[in-house]
């Protein structure tokens, strides 16, 4: 029987059979393992992602409501109106919005700073939604003033004081614009600006300032715009061009106003 051709046939039938039970079996194992372990780590992760897509739905409303009309359904921009904001970060949107800079109330040569429109979390709901769909610079963290203040001094006379003046106080540009006064910025706004370069200001990456110095050059600014003038009144802190002018026009002009007193009751 052992040799028989149909026994070993029907041998081998029963083989294959029982071979494709097993790789089925195997399968469905395989399928119901990769389903119970999907189910049991699958609602940590839904855990974990609710606070962020709250934030950034809510971003998603604001920017519907305030920014669609000048930078796009996609953050891509519209032409004439407003640039696209992929790839700004959320940098951008802080230092735009928390200055008041944005929304923008019109079209003009310089977008001034104002008091912001939106509250803190609403800001921070609109930065969300901006770095989730576009990418690009983030917040700092930690302490933005501990640079070397000797080291920002200099880097801000280099890289600043051409625009801002040599104490922040701001100054005139061309074509009607103006560099803004650093007097009232806070640390994260100087940052930010640094980081994305907004209208006319370069953008000083990490490349060109690194972290360290960005803190240096914070540092410089916040020390100078809290030191008092010692002489009582500061004459816009430009040096000696605001000093020589009130000593032409108030010294000299009081000085020949006594000649010609005296000479008349003489």
């Amino acid at each position: 029987m052992a040799g028989n051709p149909a026994v070993r046939a029907r041998a081998r039938r029963r083989s294959k059979q029982r071979r494709r039970l097993a790789n089925v079996a195997g399968l469905m194992t395989a399928l119901v393992l990769t389903g119970a372990l999907y189910s049991v780590f699958s609602p940590a992760q839904a855990a974990d992602e609710p606070s962020e897509s709250a934030a950034e739905a809510a971003g998603r409303e604001l920017y519907e409501r305030s920014c669609i009309t000048c930078h796009g359904e996609n953050l891509e921009g519209v032409p004439n109106r407003g640039p696209s904001l992929i790839g700004v970060g959320e940098a951008a949107v802080y230092f735009q919005v928390h200055t008041g800079r944005m929304p923008l109330v019109r079209q003009e040569a310089d977008a001034p700073d104002k008091p912001p429109v939106f509250s803190d979390e609403e800001i921070d709901q609109l930065m969300a939604y901006v770095q989730a769909n576009g990418g690009g610079p983030t917040l700092p963290s930690g302490d933005l003033r501990d640079g070397d203040l000797a080291e920002g001094g200099e880097l801000f006379r280099l890289n600043c004081a051409s625009c801002h003046n040599f104490v922040g106080e701001g100054g005139a540009l061309s074509s009607g614009k103006a560099a803004p006064s650093l007097a009232d910025s806070n640390d994260m706004e100087i940052y930010t600006a640094m980081l994305t370069g907004p209208e006319n200001m370069p953008v000083f990456g990490d490349n060109q300032l690194t972290p360290e110095e960005k803190r240096s050059i914070i540092n410089y600014v916040q020390t100078i715009q809290g030191q008092a003038d010692p002489g009582g009144a500061g004459i816009g802190r430009i040096g000696p061009v605001g000093e020589g002018l009130v000593i032409w026009v108030v010294g000299i002009g009081a000085l020949m106003f006594g000649i010609f007193w005296m000479g008349s009751k003489a």
